[in-house]
Parts: structure tokens; sequence; C-alpha cells
């Protein structure tokens, strides 16, 4: 433990050179959200601005932050001062920020806020975490995404890094499981089994070596969390995973992550390397006695492979295919040894436990469902991003107070990915914990929260993810192999507009035996979707039977568009985002469509801002 301290004392002596820096110190958000907005062209503009001028800096990367639709982010820190955070920034931006404000000679782009504490204004400039989409959040699992560059470990362990895993190396296993089992912490990835349960299960499992395994395969249409957790905070993920690997007594531990994640994967690596050259992996961790190893396994991205048997089989080299359980990966799974498997969110919260205390998570959420959970905000809402709040929050507060709602009128939020149900209206104000969704016939899932608006069709939405679970199934099982497939047929049927009334009859059947009878949860859970909106948006499915006729005008078979002449002003958006050329006009005056040239992709009909272009239902013969 010695040899800790005086780990823990050059970093924190690094991170206060840099807190109380004469020079300036800037910091690009660099995760995955940021660079596809530009930010790897602002970094590099950052780099010639303060070579070019011959600046005195320091630049910093950091992860996403959590408002996506603000990216990119550039920060400004001048010596005694708070950060400064700008948003939206492009090359040119960049360039005049970074003179200006390092040259001291002020600027005109006034800052989003500054990353001091909350409710205190700086130089007229309020606190970045005062946004609308921050100020509701409960930040523990994302506290150092934005904040800390993700590729160097001192600043990890400077904002407490790794206390969690000195606790638990002088306190023991045994303490370390009860305290988990006392926080009420329950598995991120969705099932919501007891971790500390699932723990001391695999630990009193006879048979060595043990395993530990971080599930961070990733594959919900929408869903970023555990990537942007990675990307932002890759310690945090491999201190959890320090804790639970002593717990169990585990000596080696993989990573189970998409190949899609390179930029995850890459951080990943860092600071596996990092934490290996200060001793903080391998043999006898801090002369504690303790070993552990990590390893990363890429998959390929095969969505079945979430399923901790299948993703065992991955590992072993086998196809991933889904076993039949018990016996459960705790007593019989990798090589046919006691295996533990947590996802990303679990495990990155499990440090924090340690350092504060299971009595303080466990005062945050509900009596059933402790602590906070992370979501992805994404589909047709004004703040897209990533959020952390605590169990027990509304539909309503998340969707609407944090991120600001859709811009037409709401009509449903899928939570749980493709294996999660579509929740009407009438469920905003249900608080998002485990029980509740589960009794709404959803899942809490990973924290995928899809946003859907007036203009969407629930029909289409469950043949969406009914295609999407059809072609990720393996195939092992009959009902999920062909029963999916027939779901997805009869939904085809009804965008089609060649569906009968009694079809809903047979599609509701045929859904609850995929769900009866399907061998793992991806089969058992690929239902949710039709059955949710069967029950809760059923007047939809009749307009299509009945009357041949999509409400949100969006399944091709059932709608023709057209220009509303009275309503067009000629703007000629529809013009510039039509691919086959279809609508025409001079500006300033009405449009119009050629039905022969138009291939429905509705592109002109989500641009339109006048409501000029209508959806109209067309006659099936």
């Amino acid at each position: 433990m010695t040899e800790f301290k005086a780990i823990q004392k050059k970093a924190l002596q690094e991170w206060l050179s840099l807190q109380n820096s004469p020079y300036p110190i800037i910091y690009v958000g660099m995760g995955s959200c940021g660079i596809a907005s530009g930010a790897g062209e602002v970094w590099e503009q950052v780099h010639k601005t303060i070579k070019k001028e011959n600046i005195k800096a320091q630049v910093h990367k950091v992860g996403c932050i959590g408002p996506c639709y603000l990216e990119p982010f550039l920060d400004i820190q001048k010596p005694g001062l708070p950060r400064m955070s700008f948003n939206n920034v492009d090359v040119q931006r960049t360039g005049k920020l970074v003179s200006e404000f390092t040259n001291g000679t002020g600027s005109k782009h006034k800052p989003l806020g500054h990353l001091g504490p909350q409710g205190k204004q700086i130089n007229g400039t309020r606190s970045f975490w005062d946004q609308p989409m921050l100020k509701n959040q409960v930040r523990i699992v994302l506290r150092n995404c934005g904040i800390i560059n993700p590729e160097n470990i001192n600043h990890y362990i400077a904002r407490d890094g790794f206390k969690g895993l000195l606790k638990a190396l002088n306190h023991g296993p045994e303490v370390v499981i009860a305290e988990i089992k006392k926080s009420g912490l329950r598995g991120r990835g969705g099932a919501g089994f007891p971790t500390g349960l699932k723990w001391q299960l695999c630990r009193k499992a006879k048979g060595n070596p043990k395993y530990l395994i971080c599930n961070a395969d990733e594959g919900d249409p929408g869903a970023f969390m555990n990537r942007s957790l990675m990307e932002g905070d890759p310690f945090a993920l491999l201190e959890g995973m320090l804790i639970a690997a002593f717990a169990i007594g585990a000596d080696h531990g993989y990573i189970y992550i998409r190949a899609e994640y390179p930029l995850a994967i890459e951080r990943l690596k860092i600071a596996i390397q990092q934490m290996n050259d200060l001793e903080l992996l391998g043999d006898n961790i801090l002369d504690s006695g303790f070993s552990f190893d990590i390893r990363l396994k890429e998959g390929a991205g095969a969505f079945v492979c979430g399923e901790e048997t299948a993703l065992i089989a991955s590992i072993e080299g086998k196809r991933g295919m889904p076993r039949s359980r018990p016996p459960f990966p705790v007593t019989s799974g990798l090589n046919g040894n006691p295996t533990n498997i947590n996802n990303v969110e679990t495990l990155a919260t499990v440090p924090a436990i340690l350092r504060e205390g299971a009595d303080w998570f466990s005062g945050i959420g509900t009596e059933k469902s402790k602590g906070t959970k992370t979501f992805a905000l994404v589909g047709k809402i004004r703040r897209t991003g990533l959020i952390e709040v605590p169990m027990g929050t509304t539909l309503r507060k998340i969707i609407f107070d944090i991120g600001g709602g859709p811009l037409k009128p709401f009509k449903a939020v899928q939570t749980g990915g493709p294996s999660g149900g579509c929740l009407s209206e009438k469920f905003l104000d249900l608080p998002v914990d485990y029980d509740s969704l589960s009794q709404a016939g959803s899942i809490m899932g990973s924290g995928g929260l899809i946003i859907m608006d007036e203009n969407t069709c629930m029909v289409d939405v469950a043949k969406y993810f009914l295609r999407f679970t059809s072609n990720e199934s393996c195939g092992k099982c009959v009902p999920c192999r062909i029963g999916t497939s027939r779901i997805l047929e009869i939904l085809e049927k009804i965008t089609a507009g060649k569906a009968e009334v009694k079809d809903l009859e047979i599609l509701e059947k045929l859904a609850k035996s995929v769900k009866n009878g399907s061998l793992c949860g991806l089969g058992q859970t690929a239902p949710n979707p039709v059955l949710t909106t069967l029950k809760y948006f059923k007047d939809e499915f009749l307009e299509h039977i009945e009357n041949n006729r999509c409400p949100a005008a969006v399944c091709r078979d059932l709608v023709e568009y057209r220009v509303i002449a009275d309503k067009c002003t000629g703007c000629q958006k529809c013009v510039s985002v039509c691919p086959t050329g279809a609508i025409t006009g001079p500006r300033s005056e009405p449009h119009f469509l050629d039905l022969e040239k138009c291939i429905k992709c509705r592109a002109c009909y989500e641009i339109c801002r006048f409501d000029a272009i209508a959806g109209d239902a067309i006659e099936i013969v």
C-alpha cells in the first residue's frame, strides 16, 4: 500500500499543477459523438493556432460530457478561473476562441457555462451544470466523463481513483460482498439481478480458476451508454473489475467488447497498459497477494452474444449461441469454471460504492431499485445525449425536463431497446425502475430511450425491431428462429395493406408463444415491441387494416405525397432534399410533386416547416 501512496502523491501533484497552471489549458471533447461532429478537426485547429501564435498552453482530450446535441465541445481554462465550456464549435470558431481567450484580449463568443459549482455565476457566466439537461442529473458513474483525460491515469487517481480498491484490499472479500449486497446494486445490463448475491454465489462455487467477464457487447440500436463510459473513463470500469475479481476470487478477466467500438478499445488498451506499468494489474497487486490480469476479446457484432452463455461460447472460440440453464455461469461458465459476468455500468459503479459507502448509495433511488442509471436519449427529442438520473425518476421528467421533449406532439417512448416495449403518453408519470417498467410490459434494458412523436408509425416501429431481432436470432431454438420470422411476415402484411383483422389475434398469440418458448433472453423479449404496441396503440393497427391508412404517413404502400399549394411558401427546402428531383417549382411560389418520380423517401415531409407536404392514403386494389 506504501507504493500506492507514492503513485497517488505524483498524480495529485500533476492534477494540481494542471488546475493551477500559469498557462491556459484547453480541453477538446473527443468521444465518438464529438469526433463524428468534427472534434478531430477542432483538435487539429487548436494545435495549429497555438503553434502559429506561439501560445503556451496545454491541450487535453476528454470524453463525452453528455449533451451530444451540443458537440463538439471546446473548454478553455485560464489561470485562476474555472474551465469555460463552448459548444457546437467549428474550425473557424476554434481558431478565434483559442487566440482571443488565451491572449487575454476578450472575445465576443460567449461560453455555454463554466465547470465550477452549480448556482454560481463567474464573470457573468452561469455554471455548465445549471443547463436544463444537466441540472436534474446525479452523476456517479459519469462523474469523470468530459472532465478527465481518459488516456492519463494520473487524472483518474487524483480524483479519488482506486480508493475503492484500497478499501476492498484492506477489508477482505467477504466484507466487500456484504457491502455490495447492502448497497442494493442490481445488474445494469437489463435483468436487474442483485450484484452482491451474484458475487457471493460465484465465490462459493467450487472450481478453479474463476473468471470475471465484463459484458461490453452493447448492441441495442440507439444505445451508447457503455461506449461513452469506456471512452470517457475507462479506469472506473477497470477498478470495478479489480474489486469484483478480488471479491469472487478470480485471477483472470475478460472484457468482451464489440469491434465496432474502436475508440473505446483503444482507450481501454491504453488504460490497461498504464495500470500494468504502475503494477495495479498483474501479479501481487500493491503487495496484497492478489493477482489479476485483463484481456480484451473483440466480438463480431452478434446481438445474441449479449446473452451470457452465448458470450462465453464466443470467448471460447465457438459459435455464439446460448445454452440452456442451469447450470448457470456462476457455477459452470468459461471453460466449465465458475464465472461472474457483469456489464460495464454495473462494474463502473462499484468503486463509488466502496469509496463512499453502501448507505450513501442505497439512499439514492427507490426501495427496490437503488442508485442511479445512465440512459441514452435519442429519437424525436430536442436534447439528445447521455444522462444519469436517480432510479425512480419519471419518464416525464427525463423526456421533457431533461430532454426538452419532442418538437412535435409526443406519442411514445421505447425503453430497453429491441427487447423493450413502447409506452404511450399515459405512462409518462411512471417511475423508471426495474419493477415499474416490467409491470407496464417493458424492461429497463441497458438504458436506451427512443422518443417518438406524432410522425412515428407504431406498426412500422414494431416491424423495424422485429426485423432486427429476427436477423439477430442465432437460430438454435424453433420459437425464436421461426416465430420471429412469422411475426415479421404478419407485420409486413399490415404495413402493405394486405392484412385482415383476424391477423391481429394470430399476431398476439404468436408473440406470446415466442416469449414463453424461447431458449434465451433474445427470443423471450423479442415480442415486447409487438405486444406493447398492440396493447397501447391498437387503433393504429386497425387503421392500417380497416382503412388502408397509415396515420403517420410512413408506410410506403399506404401513402402518396402531394404539395398543399396554399400552404407552400416556395422555400425550396423540399427541393434540396429530394433525391430524385420529384419536386419542382420556382422560389417563393407553390411547388409541384411528380408522383411518377417520387420514391416515397419522406425527406420532403420531414423537412417542411409549414405542413405543406401531405401524406394521403391510397386505395389498395
